[in-house]
Parts: structure tokens; C-alpha cells; sequence
């Protein structure tokens, strides 16, 4: 008996022992973090590869979308150069959150997004975009090609997550949701994650 190809003796670690995907900056695999019941923010840990809490949320509000990032990517130079109001990337893999019709209550996963815009995203001076992605074969969401194909309550509601999540009363906001871009202009923040990817780590 032969192990299928690929085959992983040990699990692969989500950022770079996973692909972005063979169609991307199209579609793209997305491994999920957060799910829109969490009210507490995870993230991957760099080193290890798990899930680590970030930190509780402090106000009520709750991802309106799947939220994680593209594996093998990596927002530095190129992705700043594409944001004019930041300095930088954020040094980070590539954030993206996935619009489904059904219920997907389990973080950890990983899936195929169809990508169809993005948010621009400053946080600090460092450039923090959002792509926006809708499940591939989602039986409501699966015919958009465009971030228009979605209705402008997902768009506002996920602009005023990002706009509040990381709210202090007392203290400013250092992030900005600086606009809203379409599907062209997040394949080429996408291709230039991707780049800077390779850039910092080299290829597999």
C-alpha cells in the first residue's frame, strides 16, 4: 500500500505548510481562525502552529464573516506599497474573510474561497487588508464574481467590525478602514502576499 501524494507524516504547519492554493490569486485556501460565534480573538501561533487566544473581546460585537488568512503569505513591502496610507506591511500572513450560507461553527478548518474584493485596512502605519471571499460551490453565495455581488449589509458589517474590534473607551483608534476595493485590486494585494512570501521564506 502507497501514501496518497501529498502525504504528511506530521501535521503541516497552517502558514507555511499549506498552499495558497493552485488557482489563486482566484480562489484561494483559506484556514479559519475565528468563526462568526467567537467572541474571543485567535490566532495562529507563528512558531508552533496552534491556535493561541489572542485576547477576549471586549465589546459585544462578533465577526460577521469566517475570518483567517491564506497560507504562504506574507504582507511586507509589495503589500505596503499597495496602501497609501501605510508605511508598511503589517508583517503578517494575508487576512481573509469567507461569506457563507450555512453555518460554519468550527475554526481550524480550511477551505476554497472564491475571491471578490477586499477592505483596506491601516493599522498603525502598516498595511492590514482584509480580502473578502465567498465559499466556492456555496449554494447562496457561490455565482459572485464581484464584492458587488454581495449585498452592502455583509460589506458595512464587516467594515464596522474592523472599524470597532479593537475599541478601548478612552483611548483612540489606531486602525482605519480606509475604503472598499474590488476583486481586481485584491488579487494584486493577493499575488503581491505571495511575492513578499517568498521573499522573507524562500519556496518550498
Amino acid at each position: 500500500m502507497s501514501f496518497p501524494s501529498p502525504f504528511y507524516r506530521w501535521r503541516p504547519h497552517p502558514w507555511h505548510g499549506l498552499e495558497a492554493g493552485p488557482k489563486a490569486p482566484e480562489v484561494v485556501l483559506a484556514y479559519i481562525e475565528i468563526t462568526p460565534y467567537d467572541t474571543v480573538k485567535y490566532e495562529i501561533d507563528k512558531t508552533t502552529g496552534y491556535m493561541r487566544v489572542d485576547r477576549p473581546q471586549r465589546s459585544s460585537s462578533q465577526p460577521p464573516s469566517l475570518y483567517g488568512f491564506v497560507p504562504r503569505t506574507y504582507c511586507g513591502e509589495r503589500v505596503g506599497a499597495l496602501n497609501k496610507n501605510a508605511k508598511r506591511g503589517d508583517e503578517d500572513p494575508l487576512d481573509i474573510c469567507v461569506v457563507s450560507e450555512r453555518p460554519i461553527t468550527k475554526a481550524e478548518v480550511i477551505l476554497d474561497a472564491f475571491v471578490v474584493g477586499g477592505l483596506q485596512v491601516t493599522d498603525n502605519e502598516e498595511a492590514d487588508d482584509k480580502i473578502i471571499a465567498v465559499l466556492e460551490n456555496d449554494n447562496a453565495w457561490g455565482g459572485a464574481r464581484e464584492i458587488s455581488d454581495l449585498p452592502d449589509i455583509i460589506i458595512e458589517r464587516l467594515r464596522h467590525y474592523f472599524d470597532t474590534y479593537r475599541l478601548v473607551p478612552g483611548e483612540g483608534n489606531t486602525l482605519s478602514v480606509d475604503g472598499v476595493y474590488g476583486r481586481d485590486q485584491a488579487r494584486k494585494v493577493i499575488r503581491a502576499s505571495m511575492e513578499d512570501y517568498e521573499e522573507a521564506f524562500g519556496t518550498a
